[in-house]
């Protein structure tokens, strides 16, 4: 597919300061779009100035919800070359969501085309300093200018990119965490696999309510029985018995993270024992007062790796490993990480340089 170029006449100011980026406020200066019309598939790539969207109040992806996302990210190596990790994986996902969305398949090739293309344009935006990187957010939503309950015959894909440092300010210091017991997330046969606004928009609530009791993130319980663990926030999550790693079990509900791939099969080659499972609260709480649980941590593009510090259950408290991050997790985010930004080989061939 051929990419139309049109560059902005005017260029923002990159940041100076690369400690003080943050996490996705700050956009650079152009974004890939793409258009899908029924009957004529994928079509006008192009590379386009960053700026506002126009569109009918009454488009689709306003009032029924199809709209879907990823987040990826690009990684500069200590001799100024970029790389991305696993993008055709993340593409791929994308196309799984928007099946089950009732939404067009991806056009995965020409997206990968159409990021190429992108960061070929704004390559100067990747960060330099340590643990920075530059966020990718693709996305597909629904366009037609008309109310009724039933997929869009135009959909709109584009990828933005942002400068970002750590996800969270405190970096890997071990978070707190308020397991939600009343609300619920998503349930098997929804749509809790994939990346759609509406789960993110549903675990909004919970978030505040656990905000307001001083914790960082929630952890979801199954929607049927709310007694089984599913995911922490955006992200999945795991529990380390000393070398033994156990992660809630793939069930329709929990998002099949691509750094949950990632991490469990770098755990195995490290020599980790990892077990997939059904994984109930009250087992996990048992077991960290039984000193059995040693540490656990949450998994996701943001962050990478975001320990746990402390969970609260039923107004009952645990900390885990003193409050400090544990070695298990230290070890597994100094090793991806260490893939991600050039310093470790990558014998699993998840680098795409660029």
């Amino acid at each position: 597919m051929e990419i139309r170029i049109t560059l902005a006449d005017t260029l923002k100011h990159k940041p100076q300061d690369e400690s003080k980026l943050g996490f996705g406020s700050i956009f650079t200066d152009h974004m890939f779009l793409m258009d899908y019309v029924e009957g004529e598939g994928w079509k006008d790539a192009r590379v386009v100035p960053f700026a506002d969207f126009s569109m009918s109040p009454a488009a689709m992806v306003l009032h029924y919800g199809q709209a879907i996302f990823e987040g990826m990210k690009c990684y500069r190596r200590a001799d100024g070359g970029l790389q991305l990790f696993r993008p055709e994986s993340n593409f791929a996902r994308m196309t799984r969501s928007a099946q089950r969305m009732g939404m067009p398949a991806l056009d995965e090739a020409a997206a990968l085309e159409g990021l190429k293309a992108l960061m070929n344009v704004e390559k100067d935006w990747v960060p330099h300093q340590d643990g920075t990187s530059l966020y990718i957010r693709p996305t597909m939503i629904a366009l037609d200018p008309q109310l009724g309950v039933h997929a869009a015959h135009h959909y709109l894909f584009f990828i933005i990119l942002s400068p970002v440092g750590a996800y969270y300010a405190e970096g890997l210091k071990p978070v707190g965490i308020y397991v939600e017991d009343s609300y619920v997330r998503a349930v098997r046969g929804g749509v809790g696999f994939t990346k759609c606004a509406g789960n993110y928009a549903a675990s909004i609530l919970a978030g505040e309510v656990a905000a307001k009791k001083g914790y960082a993130q929630v952890l979801w319980l199954d929607g049927v029985e709310q007694k089984y663990v599913e995911e922490v926030g955006s992200m999945n999550i795991m529990f380390a018995y000393g070398d033994r790693i156990v992660t809630p079990k793939l069930n329709g509900s929990i998002l099949p993270g691509i750094t949950r791939d990632s991490i469990i099969t770098v755990a195995r080659q490290l020599g980790y024992e990892v077990c997939e499972e059904r994984l109930a609260i009250a087992d996990i709480f048992a077991d960290a007062k039984a000193g059995r649980l040693t540490e656990a941590f949450g998994t996701g593009t943001a962050a990478v790796i975001s320990p746990v510090g402390h969970l609260c259950w039923k107004d009952e408290t645990i900390t885990l490993n003193g409050g400090e991050i544990g070695p298990v997790a230290q070890k597994l985010y100094d090793t991806l990480t260490g893939i991600q930004w050039g310093k470790l080989p990558d014998s699993h061939h998840w680098i795409m340089p660029l």
